[in-house]
């Protein structure tokens, strides 16, 4: 899950949704909850918002050493834990210590680092994990930035282990980043508290479950001083399509498009039953490196783009492609689930002006409602790549391919936007309410 606040002094709106999560367990169940919180001279101001948070939540849960446990982690260039899982067994102790926490400090934000020393010190037997005794394990990460290092080997290796984790962010913080670190992608994101206070919302409640289908469904109580209002929201599956421009003049930019691919991956939930993904190259003619069918997992997927080669050639023929992606791409014998309903979505990456004629087909994919992203250069035809996006906001240009990462979350936001299937859903307690 992954949660984003402006500013962590507002974070006491936030522990409801953890706290449904954490109550809609079966009864009798218990929690190993660690608290990973980033302690660099950044969050100084905002410490004590975090401390807040963390005593909030705690008063939620029911500390003792047969039931809930809770540990506290700080990290910036280096990790330090304030106190392990079994160093307190009552809720007031760990509050009372949680009250008189010192910042940390520190320049660096190693998140990869300090996920790694979590579960190598934390999540841990030694240090009061029950994870063998098959108890739940959850981390809860708060963080403020992007990671000065890599988060991909530790957040894999957690989510092995089976380790549940939770992401909130300011908007100075990576949102693709704190995705990829979420045990799941899907997430709720709130960029803007004052506005939802401003409603006179005294509490949200959040909580996930799994219907029959297999798609997560998100369900948002907001409780006023008259009112109980629920709204659901189905996490649906999603074919997703690459078309890059593998012609000579993207060579350059090639590597910064392989490693956009990388983490837009990186954020997908790719499964046979969940996402699919597909990358295809063209410049005179189209060519597929891998079809929605070929693979089944996001190991899979990230190691072919890696090794994935610059195709090259003259001219750029992206109406040619953008008809092959509509032929060979989106059909039932690659793997497209179009027909069951499921999302079909184009990331386009062209460098220049086409050869060919974009107009017919741009439209024909519209009406086949696959939902088209551009992305070009100051080398493209704004223009064209408007035409070919399903709709003009839906383009984006960077000056080059290699500065294609400034605008990744903005691409990325899309991705998840037409997620949502508002629908009618029972409450925990059994009762169904109205959206």
């Amino acid at each position: 899950m992954l949660f984003n606040s402006r500013k962590f002094h507002i974070l006491l709106v936030i522990p409801l949704l953890f706290l449904s999560l954490m109550t809609f367990k079966p009864l009798n169940r218990n929690l190993d909850v660690v608290f990973l919180i980033d302690g660099t001279d950044e969050t100084k101001e905002s410490f004590s918002g975090m401390q807040n948070f963390v005593q909030t939540l705690v008063q939620k849960l029911n500390v003792a050493p047969n039931k809930d446990r809770v540990s506290v982690v700080q990290y910036s260039d280096d990790a330090a834990f304030d106190f392990l899982l079994n160093t307190y067994s009552s809720s007031d102790d760990v509050i009372n210590n949680v009250k008189h926490l010192i910042h940390k400090g520190g320049r660096l934000r190693h998140t990869g680092a300090a996920l790694q020393y979590v579960k190598d010190n934390l999540f841990t037997a030694a240090a009061g994990s029950r994870l063998l005794e098959g108890v739940p394990q959850v981390l809860i990460l708060l963080n403020s930035g992007r990671s000065n290092d890599e988060i991909r080997g530790p957040v894999k290796a957690l989510k092995d282990t089976g380790v549940i984790s939770f992401s909130i962010g300011t908007t100075n913080a990576d949102t693709l980043e704190l995705q990829t670190i979420s045990h799941q992608p899907n997430y709720f994101f709130i960029s803007d508290f004052e506005s939802i206070l401003d409603r006179k919302l005294i509490n949200f409640i959040m909580y996930v479950c799994t219907p029959a289908t297999g798609s997560s469904v998100l369900c948002i109580i907001a409780l006023d001083k008259c009112t109980v209002k629920v709204l659901c929201y189905k996490f649906v599956k999603r074919d997703v399509a690459f078309l890059i421009d593998g012609s000579d003049d993207s060579k350059i930019g090639f590597e910064g498009i392989r490693n956009f691919i990388q983490r837009i991956v990186e954020s997908l939930n790719v499964e046979e039953d969940l996402d699919r993904v597909a990358v295809v190259q063209y410049s005179r003619d189209p060519t597929a490196n891998f079809y929605l069918s070929s693979y089944s997992t996001k190991k899979e997927v990230l190691n072919s783009i890696r090794s994935m080669r610059h195709k090259s050639g003259r001219p750029l023929n992206t109406g040619a492609a953008l008809l092959f992606i509509k032929e060979n791409i989106f059909t039932q014998s690659s793997g497209s689930r179009r027909h069951e309903g499921v999302p079909q979505i184009l990331y386009l990456f062209s460098g220049g002006r086409s050869g060919d004629d974009v107009r017919t087909i741009s439209q024909s994919l519209r009406e086949n409602n696959i939902k088209v992203i551009t992305i070009g250069t100051s080398n493209s035809d704004t223009l064209e790549l408007q035409t070919m996006s399903t709709i003009p906001a839906y383009a984006f240009s960077v000056p080059d391919f290699t500065s294609i990462n400034s605008i990744v979350q903005k691409i990325a936001s899309i991705l998840t936007s037409g997620d949502e299937i508002p629908e009618q859903f029972p409450t925990p307690g059994g009762k169904n309410f109205d959206k």
